[in-house]
């Protein structure tokens, strides 16, 4: 038995491929055409319905993939804000140099992508109520840290892995699970095993519908614990819930009824935008977890679009496509594609990162990638999608 993934280094060797890009490479040997020079640029010509942007996530994995190839790689900074047909990287060189690796680098982007703009829109919709992911438990576990750092330079507030603390370093994020419950057999007891065997710096939530009315277990929670019960979490099953915006608005009252008016409201449990927007202004946080680990996906493709010929460079490119190396300049919040060498008085996107295999510039931080997102955000304004 084992686990069914690949390591790192067969990744790099461009062993995870589709079967047709291993016999291009090898019909293009074997009739001599060694030497092909080409750019080839990664961009999404279809965002999900109703998505005017993306959040372009998964760079540092992609230039991990290229690092020691004689490649040149132009990308706008992860974290940027892109739109549609804008290119968001670009690779120059000897196509057999890099071909065999359009599968994972497409996958790479895709993936990171589709869950930071899912959490950055849903961070945006949840207003200033903090958001933490919750959801590692619906993904291979072989991928956990990326998903987590996927959510997090997203604008996740927190993330729950206990394992990113060492990628992302910012302390993992959670309350309790019902087990803690279910294996002491009664609520008040179980919440005090917890409080008594966990850091004291652990902010004390409290899970309040394991087996009594969530009004009922809450106010237990907040006579328990008093003053150092930092809140209550509702993950109420939907087969339960009736309607879980009456329910939170009973619990928010029978609390300050009783002056617990400081204890903190978070809800969980198969949360989307349009819950978000539904109880932001009833709660304190969300948890969020299938959602954002399994989003509607930021298409990537990947088309060569300009050729070098004869010691030039020559756009060209496949039907449906646009030709030609580019650049996106952004003007306030205004983007603008053109062709590679025309310059705006605005802000160029797409830069230099990487020189014949070899970073021309430093990483940011996942921290920093973070606040460059929000940053962003607070110039746009996200509709929520309905459920799905």
């Amino acid at each position: 038995m084992k686990l069914h993934i690949a390591t790192s280094q067969e990744i790099r060797e461009g062993k995870i491929t589709d079967i047709y890009f291993e016999r291009t490479s090898r019909a293009l040997e074997k009739a001599g055409i060694t030497d092909v020079k080409v750019r080839m640029e990664f961009h999404s010509y279809g965002l999900p319905k109703g998505y005017e942007w993306g959040v372009f996530a998964g760079l540092e994995e992609a230039l991990y993939l290229l690092e020691g190839r004689n490649v040149d790689v132009y990308a706008m900074d992860e974290g940027t804000l892109f739109r549609e047909i804008e290119p968001v990287l670009v690779i120059e060189g000897n196509y057999l140099e890099f071909g065999i690796l359009e599968t994972a680098l497409l996958g790479v982007l895709r993936h990171a992508s589709s869950i930071a703009t899912k959490a950055a829109r849903i961070k945006s919709l949840a207003m200033d109520k903090q958001v933490i992911f919750f959801g590692l438990r619906s993904v291979h576990p072989a991928i956990a840290p990326m998903v987590d750092r996927s959510a997090y330079i997203g604008g996740m507030d927190g993330v729950s892995g206990a394992f990113s603390e060492r990628e992302l370093g910012v302390k993992p994020s959670g309350t309790m699970p019902h087990a803690l419950m279910l294996a002491v057999g009664d609520n008040v007891e179980a919440w005090k095993i917890f409080d008594a065997g966990v850091e004291s710096d652990v902010p004390r939530i409290i899970l309040v519908d394991t087996f009594e009315d969530e009004r009922t277990e809450a106010l237990k929670a907040a006579r328990l614990l008093g003053k150092k019960l930092y809140g209550i979490r509702l993950d109420t099953p939907s087969s339960r819930r009736g309607n879980f915006k009456k329910i939170i608005q009973e619990v928010r009252w029978t609390l300050n009824l009783h002056g617990f008016t400081d204890v903190k409201i978070i809800v969980s449990g198969g949360l989307d935008e349009a819950q978000v927007v539904e109880l932001r202004d009833y709660v304190d946080g969300f948890g969020v977890g299938t959602s954002v680990a399994f989003p509607e996906s930021v298409d990537f493709s990947a088309d060569i679009v300009e050729k070098f010929v004869d010691g030039k460079w020559i756009p060209i490119t496949k039907r449906g496509k646009w030709p030609g190396f580019k650049q996106v300049y952004r003007c306030g919040t205004e983007d603008h594609i053109v062709p590679w060498g025309k310059e705006m008085e605005c802000e160029p996107l797409l830069k230099k990162y990487m020189e014949k295999g070899k970073l021309t510039r430093s990483l940011p931080t996942p921290s920093e990638i973070r606040e460059r997102v929000l940053s962003q955000l607070k110039k746009i304004s996200v509709p929520a999608q309905q459920e799905r």
